[in-house]
């Protein structure tokens, strides 16, 4: 876990700084007075900053880990573990275990997406240095990937046979690359995202008509 000392003129001048110097929010912070200011004689001679300790409570993938926790008990899931599966310097890779989640997939993903959605923003509001979160509930992801690809060509068929563009349903990111991925080497049609998140979608449309590409 990490630790910073630092000093300022005040407790909560000193402790502004340490909170940035970590990249974090206030109540992700353990603080420890070290030392109380001083004015000194004179406010002169003797004059001593303050100085706190700052350790981090959660990193990103305990903070992610324990937020969909709650959630979960929110909607009054019993039995069920949320652990993390895997992390690297880009992304944080949660798990949730159990019998019967049908209800935490929902219709096309769409709860699973808007569990994702809302943890992704809790915990890049407590850390400054951008973590994406992805969640996954009984291999949902590796199966829809493929649903995903099998669509992006079957569209991509119709596009090139109806000579006219296809706007998919809104995405979240990672399933839109997915689109993007499938149909990059196709030599008759290019992908492109339009719209603002949570409702950007993704756009497929002869190459010769393609007046734009943003594949975000």
């Amino acid at each position: 876990m990490k630790t910073v000392e630092t000093s300022g003129k005040t407790i909560d001048e000193a402790v502004v700084k340490g909170l940035e110097e970590l990249g974090i929010q206030k109540d992700n912070a353990e603080i420890e007075v070290l030392c109380e200011p001083s004015q000194g004689f004179f406010g002169l001679i003797g004059t001593r900053l303050a100085k706190v300790k700052i350790n981090i409570k959660k990193n990103p993938a305990e903070y992610a880990r324990d937020f969909v926790k709650e959630t979960i008990e929110k909607i009054g899931l019993e039995n069920v573990e949320v652990e993390i599966e895997k992390q690297n310097e880009s992304a944080v890779y949660i798990e949730i275990i159990g019998e019967n989640l049908g209800v935490l997939i929902g219709k096309r993903g769409q709860t699973l997406n808007s569990i994702q959605y809302l943890t992704n923003l809790v915990v890049n509001k407590q850390f400054q240095q951008f973590q994406r979160i992805i969640i996954d509930v009984e291999n949902y992801r590796q199966r829809r990937e493929g649903t995903l690809k099998n669509l992006a060509e079957n569209l991509a068929h119709k596009v090139i046979k109806g000579k006219r563009n296809i706007v998919l349903e809104p995405m979240i990111p990672q399933e839109r690359r997915i689109i993007h991925t499938a149909l990059q080497n196709n030599p008759s049609v290019v992908t492109y995202s339009q719209g603002d998140e949570p409702f950007r979608k993704v756009v497929i449309t002869l190459k010769k008509t393609k007046e734009k590409e943003n594949v975000s």
